[in-house]
């Protein structure tokens, strides 16, 4: 089948404002818009730009947005798209480096803050066990891929750069309730201003748009009720 995509371009060494470039490719319907985008940089235009690692939704780089919704790439098949254009955009939010490339780094300082790593005394002899039962309650936090697509489709992260934002505070979620840190209280205050976990007021964008189908919005609630019982 042929598909069109209207793709956002802008180069900000060459170009003094952002535009858009129509590409027509043939395609499968079992083929993914990745391979559609990788088509047209290999046999139709080199120029165009955008991050790709593993292909198969786990390193989440090939985030952007497609047809309105944050997405990753590599998991939107050409069955799954609607309309005779597709329209390739940008994760919103973020400072657009080059075409579909966008400067991540305030993500990452984000995520960095709530400190995404095991808080815990003396290293024991051998690992630090966990009970399934316990394990179970950060399960589904375990699969963020830090891909961005929640906080790109965000309406908060779009209105308030301040704003920690879904994903940071998933990790934050995942270390609050796992069983072998230690600083869970700390964690929980941390969170407790304007613009962390408050700041969320449950549009449940982040977690329509999830590629791994983490419960975002609900795991921030939690957070809420249990920095309410600190007071």
């Amino acid at each position: 089948m042929r598909i069109q995509f209207k793709i956002f371009r802008f180069d900000p060494e060459h170009d003094t404002e952002p535009y858009y470039k129509t590409y027509t490719v043939e395609a499968d319907e079992g083929e993914r818009v990745l391979d559609c985008l990788n088509r047209i940089r290999w046999e139709q235009d080199g120029t165009l730009s955008l991050r790709m690692s593993c292909a198969h939704g786990v390193c989440g780089s090939d985030a952007m947005r497609i047809d309105g919704r944050c997405a990753l790439a590599c998991r939107k098949l050409v069955r799954d798209l609607e309309g005779d254009e597709v329209l390739i955009e940008p994760l919103p939010t973020f400072t657009v480096l080059k075409d579909l490339v966008v400067d991540l780094t305030p993500f990452f300082e984000k995520v960095d803050m709530v400190r995404p790593y095991l808080i815990a005394s003396d290293p024991p002899e051998k690992e630090r066990l966990q009970s399934h039962e316990d394990n179970l309650k950060m399960e589904e936090a375990i699969r963020c891929i830090l891909c961005a697509c929640c906080v790109g489709q965000c309406p908060v992260s779009n209105e308030n750069e301040k704003f920690l934002g879904p994903a940071p505070l998933v990790q934050a979620f995942r270390r609050i309730f796992d069983s072998r840190d230690e600083a869970r209280e700390e964690r929980l205050r941390q969170l407790d201003y304007p613009d962390g976990v408050w700041a969320c007021v449950n549009h449940f964008e982040c977690t329509r748009v999830c590629p791994k189908e983490i419960p975002v919005t609900r795991s921030i609630n939690t957070m809420k009720r249990e920095i309410k019982k600190l007071e």
